[in-house]
This record gives C-alpha cells, sequence and structure tokens, in this order.
C-alpha cells in the first residue's frame, strides 16, 4: 500500500508538467494569466532558455499552447503561453472587441497604456523568482497579432529579448528597432489580413538594424537567410499562403532560438 502511494505522488506533478500549470497575476488593475510549461528540474546550475508564445487576435492561450507546442520540441525551455484580453485596439478590429495585444508602446485608444508590456515584465520577474532562467536566452515569438506584440517586445525590451521568431506580424509605427537581435519571419504572400507589404517593410527595417543587409542566401523550401555582421541574422520563410500558422514553424522557430543568444 505504501508503495502504490508513493508512486501515485509521482505521477501527480508529471502528468500536471504535462498539461501545463496556469499561473495568474494582477496587473495594472487587471487580472491576467498564463499557462506555464517548466522542464524537469535537473541541478540549480543548470539555467533554462524561456520563451514567450503570443496568439493572434481573437486567439486563447489554450489553443496556442496546441498549434504552437513550443514544450514539445524544446524540453529544456521553461515556455509561456500567457492570455490576451480585449480593449486593445487595432486597425483590423478598432473596437478592441476581441482578445489581443497592445501594438505600440504607450497606446492610449481604449485606455490600453502599456498593461500588456507591464505584463510581460511581471511573467518575467515571476519566471526568474520560480526558476533558473538564462538572461541570455529570452524569447518572443507570436501569429499575427502575437507577432505583432513580439516586434514591440524587441522595440520596447530590447535589453531582455535574445531573438524574436514571427509570423503573418509587423512593426507598427511609431515604433522602431535600434538594438540588433537575430529575427525569424514568416510570411504568406497572399495574406491579405495583415497585408504582405507590411510584413516585408518590417523585415527589411530588422535587416537595417541587424546589418544584414546583402544578399540572401536560400536555406530550403521557402527559406532565406541574410547573414550579419553583428552576429544577428535575419532568416526568413516565405511561402505562398494567406493569414495562417504553418504546421512546420514551431520546430524552424525553435532550432531558430536554439542558435541564438543575446548579444
Amino acid at each position: 500500500m505504501k508503495l502504490i502511494y508513493f508512486i501515485l505522488i509521482l505521477l501527480i506533478p508529471v502528468a500536471a508538467m504535462a498539461q501545463g500549470v496556469t499561473m495568474n497575476w494582477t496587473v495594472d488593475g487587471e487580472k491576467r494569466e498564463a499557462i506555464v510549461f517548466s522542464p524537469v528540474p535537473t541541478t540549480a546550475n543548470v539555467k533554462h532558455p524561456l520563451v514567450f508564445c503570443f496568439h493572434g487576435r481573437g486567439g486563447n492561450m489554450q489553443g496556442t499552447a496546441q498549434q504552437m507546442h513550443i514544450q514539445t520540441i524544446w524540453k529544456e525551455a521553461i515556455v509561456l503561453y500567457p492570455q490576451g484580453l480585449k480593449g486593445r485596439p487595432t486597425k483590423g478590429d478598432t473596437q478592441g472587441t476581441r482578445t489581443g495585444w497592445q501594438i505600440v508602446a504607450n497606446q492610449t485608444d481604449g485606455n490600453v497604456q502599456n498593461k500588456d508590456l507591464d505584463f510581460f515584465d511581471a511573467m518575467l520577474s515571476t519566471m526568474k523568482q520560480k526558476y533558473t532562467v538564462d538572461d541570455d536566452r529570452i524569447y518572443a515569438t507570436g501569429f499575427s497579432n502575437g507577432g505583432i506584440f513580439s516586434y514591440l517586445l524587441w522595440a520596447e525590451r530590447s535589453k531582455t529579448i535574445a531573438a524574436i521568431g514571427e509570423c503573418a506580424g509587423h512593426l507598427v509605427e511609431p515604433e522602431a528597432l535600434s538594438t540588433p537581435h537575430a529575427a525569424l519571419a514568416i510570411a504568406g504572400t497572399a495574406d491579405t489580413t495583415n497585408p504582405f507589404l507590411n510584413q516585408v517593410q518590417s523585415i527589411e527595417k530588422a535587416r537595417v538594424v541587424d546589418n544584414a543587409i546583402d544578399d540572401g542566401q536560400p536555406c530550403g523550401q521557402y527559406c532565406t537567410l541574410y547573414p550579419s555582421t553583428t552576429q544577428t541574422p535575419v532568416k526568413t520563410f516565405i511561402h505562398c499562403g494567406g493569414h495562417e500558422y504553418p504546421p512546420w514553424a514551431p520546430a524552424e522557430i525553435v532550432k531558430f532560438f536554439k542558435t541564438h543568444k543575446r548579444i
């Protein structure tokens, strides 16, 4: 009987870890939450990469955890799937009626201000308190509005982010990139939800700040790699589809993150 009891105790945390744990915060008067997947503890001296994964407009953390499933590919990483809230207006959702993220700093439409940037700061602080985080390997990835927010983190949290891996997003003016960081961008030429031209313009801005202005090198299907003189390359996957998150995206994003630390 004691043996059975002991086995059950061991299995409970493993099952909980496989499903992720929902953590809660109160930030700027709002209740916030995220699903957190953490690796099996090894030793206190092992530092873990940290990946923030942001859903698109109208999305949710549960569906994104299944779709991106970064935790199944990079099991050594701490992976967060935060939940966005309504009240974050964009050009395609002017009233902010769907869940999402702010698109620029100090956004005042709908009284958003910096609530999502503050939420990122709060999550990061908690992760550093709870886990052994590698400060040189903190990443942001996202789809659509989540990709826009990943660009925003690059612009506004450049001292924290090591690299971004975004899909169907772009940098929204007046935000600007000033610090080189490795970047992976996935875009569909038939995308009309977030027009392909917007995405290309942001890729070009990333190439300039990343000193990756030379001709690109083919690196597989859809793939072009733009080498950088500052070790902050830009890698693009330009496919012929529309506003979508390709099933091969998670593996490519993880592979890219694994090879780039904060410089």
